[in-house]
């Protein structure tokens, strides 16, 4: 062995023993999901409340605002005519997810976007409600390290 060399000696045992039983620990995920659940809904309210984050969505088609005018609904905010779409919005956990979501059948249109209409002639844009910023994803990863953290203590 040179000077330069350096040598690591890994003793697995020890590292698998203490990741088995922090893995057995771990086995409840369900009050950290719960809390992801939370962020996910959060997150959701706030891109209807601020059409769209951190990029402001595509504002409506001036059809779409005639419309509604003779509707008397609007001015408004977009993806809000009657506030369907936003309330139906309910998260699920369990041990192993957190998800959060729609059942309505036009929700899907209006998150991915594309064509609607009998003869595909009314192009619909994406408006990403279902959207979590970066700022949600470290607050996700920040309350994931705090969860394992406490777990590795007990």
């Amino acid at each position: 062995m040179t000077k330069n060399n350096i040598e690591i000696k890994f003793e697995h045992r020890i590292v698998q023993e203490k990741l088995l039983d922090i893995a057995k620990r771990v086995e409840n995920l369900r009050p950290l999901m719960k809390n992801i659940a939370g962020i996910f809904s959060y997150s959701t309210e706030a891109n209807f409340k601020e059409e769209g984050r951190p990029n402001k969505w595509l504002d409506l088609a001036e059809s779409t605002k005639k419309q509604r005018t003779k509707k008397r609904k609007w001015p408004g905010q977009i993806l809000q005519v009657e506030g369907k779409l936003a309330a139906s919005i309910n998260t699920y956990y369990d041990n192993d997810s957190a998800v959060v979501g729609s059942n309505l059948e036009y929700a899907a249109i209006h998150q991915l976007g594309g064509q609607v209409d009998k003869n595909k002639s009314v192009e619909i844009p994406a408006r990403p409600y279902l959207k979590i910023t970066d700022e949600d994803q470290q607050e996700i990863i920040n309350l994931t390290v705090k969860y394992i953290e406490k777990i590795k203590k007990l």
